[in-house]
């Protein structure tokens, strides 16, 4: 730290922005506690003499709060602030922690309770702390498991240098949120004015001529090679990286089911779709780029292919159980190591390029003529298909660089087949848990306020959601975006594992059908109304249309729009 003069009334409060100002955060997304009045006075005094201060969201649950932060920072994967209401509001808050975990974005999650009880010095910390909201040993045990780092600022003294370690680490691969207790009586305590010095991006990691030279040879060696990813294009220049890597060694693309955002333009012509199954016996290399969980069941080992893994941090450690096959390891950064492999795309075998780029020009075409065929039956039947809101909203966005977050389930393919997004940074599948959509796709407007944003949800996702508080967030803080609600009345994916698992049990004899009727449900677009926001409903094909471009033609014009569509299935 380097020393300063202190202010006359400074504290912990003041301490902790100075140090989220340090670490370069753009914003504070807050769900607020009674214990934050410190860090509300630090802000309403920088505010007051035009000092430097982190943006405040004053948010209004902790679900939007993480959720805000994480749709944000996937665009700009740089460390923010989340502040959360004591132990109670990181219990509440979880579920987002662990998805923007999973989601590998970096965040310092932060809450506070008392070490007093009202027993210490300075001011009393209030009665609920000894009453109700303590848990015994410190927050920061319970948020262990959900996130990459978690400890407590015991000391004032060491408040904004544990913030700068929390943030450095949050930054770091795999990014992902840090957590820190900062106990109540820590920002009360008066603060000598020791700021934390400003963090700077990580250092870049790079793969070895060594190693990287030998996975080429095996690429060039190949004859019937194959990329699998899930998340490259979540890196800066990965989704770039990768195409100009599979265009310079002909080397088709599978994005599993299990991708969760847009690593290769779907309408490339080698896209080779979502199914690794085909691979399992035919490929003779498999190279995994940041595909974390590529074989299901695990053990499913592929026939004959070698695998090389290319990915930053290969073994997760979040993940429980986790099974790569791995015959090579490439571990630097992934856009510097798949730029390293283009480079080395040279004296290739043209005749056993020519032949697996003519199968991929085959899988490919055969899949460009089952799409069209599923949107042409689409538009023919009698109530609303899904397939046709997937591709209705594709040929909208056409040309308007917009941005789509998926929290579906049953129409999470779907979605990604017929939207077919081709450019970085265009595609979000939500993490960790349903109920996080609307929230992570506030975040993302808020990160491309340019750009439009589609939230596609199904209706029971939906009502997962903190419904209120998110639309109250939009409207507070201008981020217009379009909600469009895949609401077939039914928690379809239980229902289909009923079926599953009891294909002819007692209740597929009786037609009795637990936890899964959503029918009782109202109007779901009508929960926008109050905050007047454009709302539609359509139930039928000729309306679909019309609808989502007033809907769209809402957002542009800065009102968030919800259109509940009654889909068939």
């Amino acid at each position: 730290m380097t020393d300063s003069k202190n202010r006359p009334g400074a504290d912990g409060g003041d301490a902790l922005v100075s140090a989220l100002t340090a670490v370069g955060a753009d914003y504070v997304f807050c769900s607020s506690g009674s214990e934050w009045a410190p860090v509300w006075e630090s802000l309403a005094r920088r505010h007051r003499d035009g000092e430097p201060a982190p943006a405040y969201l004053d948010l209004t649950h902790e679900t939007v709060a993480v959720g805000m932060a994480t749709g944000y920072g996937l665009l700009e994967r740089r460390p923010q602030g989340v502040l959360l209401h004591a132990a109670p509001g990181l219990l509440q808050g979880s579920m987002a922690v662990h998805g923007a975990l999973l989601a590998g974005v970096p965040m310092l999650v932060a809450s506070s309770e008392s070490t007093t009880y009202g027993d210490g010095p300075g001011q009393d910390p209030g009665g609920q702390w000894y009453r109700n909201l303590s848990i015994v040993g410190g927050p920061h045990h319970v948020a262990q498991p959900f996130t990459k780092w978690a400890n407590e600022a015991a000391d004032i003294s060491t408040l904004p240098t544990m913030v700068t370690r929390a943030a450095e680490l949050a930054w770091r691969a795999p990014a992902g949120p840090a957590y820190l207790n900062i106990p109540l009586e820590i920002l009360l305590e008066e603060w000598d004015g020791r700021e934390a010095k400003p963090i700077v991006a990580p250092g870049s990691t790079h793969s070895s001529p060594e190693e990287v030279e030998p996975v080429a040879r095996l690429i060039r060696e190949a004859r019937n090679p194959v990329v699998v990813t899930e998340t490259v294009g979540r890196e800066a220049g990965g989704f770039e990286a990768l195409v100009a890597f599979a265009e310079a060694w002909d080397i088709p693309v599978v994005e599993p089911d299990s991708a969760v955002c847009g690593n290769f333009p779907r309408s490339h012509p080698l896209h080779a779709g979502s199914d690794i199954g085909p691979w399992m016996d035919e490929a003779d290399l498999i190279l995994l780029v940041n595909c974390r969980a590529p074989f299901y069941p695990p053990s499913r080992r592929p026939a004959k292919a070698k695998v090389v893994v290319v990915d930053q941090v290969p073994q997760r450690p979040h993940i429980a159980y986790q099974v790569l096959f791995a015959d090579a390891y490439l571990e630097g950064n992934v856009a510097h190591t798949l730029r390293q492999l283009t480079r080395r795309a040279k004296d290739l075998d043209r005749t056993a390029v020519a032949v697996r780029r003519a199968a991929q020009d085959e899988r490919n075409a055969a899949e460009q003529d089952a799409i069209a065929a599923a949107e042409e039956r689409a538009e023919q039947s009698e109530g609303v298909d899904p397939v046709l809101v997937a591709a209705t909203l594709r040929r909208l966005l056409t040309g308007r660089d917009g941005i789509v977050v998926d929290e579906t389930i049953t129409h999470s393919r779907v979605v990604k087949r017929h939207l077919k997004t081709a450019d970085p940074d265009s595609y979000f599948y939500v993490q960790g848990g349903l109920g996080q959509g609307i929230a992570v796709a506030l975040g993302v407007k808020l990160a491309a306020r340019r750009r439009p944003v589609v939230l596609t949800v199904g209706d029971g996702a939906f009502t997962y959601n903190p419904v209120i508080q998110s639309y109250d967030a939009a409207k507070a803080y201008d981020l217009p975006v379009l909600v469009v609600i895949f609401n077939n009345r039914v928690y379809k994916s239980m229902n289909l594992n009923h079926r599953r698992f009891y294909p002819e049990g007692a209740a597929a004899d009786t037609g009795e059908w637990l936890g899964t009727d959503l029918r009782r449900l109202p109007r779901l677009a009508a929960f926008a109304e109050p905050f007047g926001m454009h709302t539609e409903t359509v139930d039928t094909t000729d309306a679909l249309a019309p609808a989502l471009e007033r809907a769209l033609k809402a957002v542009t014009e800065g009102t968030t729009a919800v259109v509940d569509v009654l889909v068939t299935r």
